[in-house]
């Protein structure tokens, strides 16, 4: 009887261990399959779901492959971090590029790229707070640095990045500032970061959201003269709707210049979204609700642009 126990004992504790085994590899085969399935990222102010990207092929899987790579041998190394991070990110899967780039806080605790790429990704998932410190904090960590141009995770067609860390501190942070409906911050840190703007690129890029700031601000004197820096021909490499929706403020070209029809993604949302603070504060209140509506009704929820219009819809048009 008592060897009978004890045999009953051992094939309950091996059972035991091989079901833990089992779990382990359940959990380890979820891991690696995870690319092939999609996770709720952020459940929007007006009920939206947004969820990462499925079955993503190609180039993008094979960056992340590498980045994950990398971190791996090098799990210390802040580039690595910062690499994993992004190119997590760039998969929709937000949530866990946040909580890399927290591991790469906890390592790195004075390296202000780690504030300024979660705080991107925060804005991201409509955390603003959160945004907000941690561009506060990125920016006390650059004071007195010499600022370096920021590699692009997607170049644009030239190859050639046209931001840098500081500038993309100083952008970011004027911009949650904005989606937080803080005006007056939004505007200080808007001319805060036109110190470092160095190219086209950055010049109408700022002078459209702070062309925005001006007006929402009633400081329309302010707004007319902020565009008038803006040239027909500037050297702009990237972004083209930025320095179209300058040109319409300005008035050196017309409204139904700016028809959407035929463009994709962010460039279609910017000028959407412009359109509807044009209309807003010019007193169109319907046109401007219904110019909103037509960027809200789109699949992809992810540009600063449908983020601002989101932010906005809500705290002017949703029911409460």
């Amino acid at each position: 009887m008592k060897n009978l126990l004890i045999l009953v004992i051992t094939i309950a504790f091996f059972s035991c261990k091989e079901e833990s085994k089992n779990k382990e590899a359940s959990v380890l085969l979820k891991t690696d399959k995870s690319l092939e399935d999609k996770s709720i990222e952020v459940i929007t102010s007006l009920g939206d779901t947004i969820y990462s990207f499925k079955n993503q092929t190609g180039g993008i899987i094979e960056k992340y492959e590498q980045a994950k790579s990398d971190y791996e041998l090098a799990s210390n190394d802040a580039e690595a971090i910062i690499w994993y991070g992004r190119r997590t990110a760039y998969l929709g899967r937000y949530t866990d590029a946040i909580a890399i780039f927290s591991e790469g806080i906890e390592k790195h605790p004075e390296n202000p790229k780690m504030y300024r790429h979660r705080g991107h990704r925060y804005i991201t998932i409509r955390k603003f707070k959160k945004a907000i410190a941690d561009f506060e904090k990125a920016v006390s960590l650059i004071e007195g640095t010499e600022d370096e141009v920021e590699p692009d995770g997607v170049p644009n067609p030239l190859g050639i990045p046209v931001s840098t860390l500081h500038g993309n501190i100083w952008y970011h942070l004027a911009l949650v500032y904005y989606l937080e409906n803080d005006m007056d911050n939004a505007l200080r840190i808007y001319l805060e970061g036109q110190k470092v703007a160095k190219n086209d690129d950055n010049i109408v890029s700022r002078a459209h959201w702070l062309y925005m700031t001006y007006r929402r601000m009633h400081k329309t004197e302010e707004a007319k003269k902020l565009v008038e820096v803006v040239k027909t021909d500037m050297n702009v490499i990237e972004n083209m709707v930025y320095h179209k929706m300058c040109l319409f403020y300005k008035g050196a070209i017309p409204l139904d210049s700016l028809k959407t029809k035929g463009k994709q993604g962010h460039a279609e949302d910017a000028i959407l979204y412009g359109l509807g603070n044009w209309y807003l504060y010019n007193g169109e209140v319907a046109l401007a609700k219904a110019t909103y509506e037509d960027l809200l009704a789109k699949e992809v929820k992810l540009s600063f642009a449908y983020i601002a219009a989101e932010a906005d819809y809500t705290r002017l048009f949703k029911e409460k």
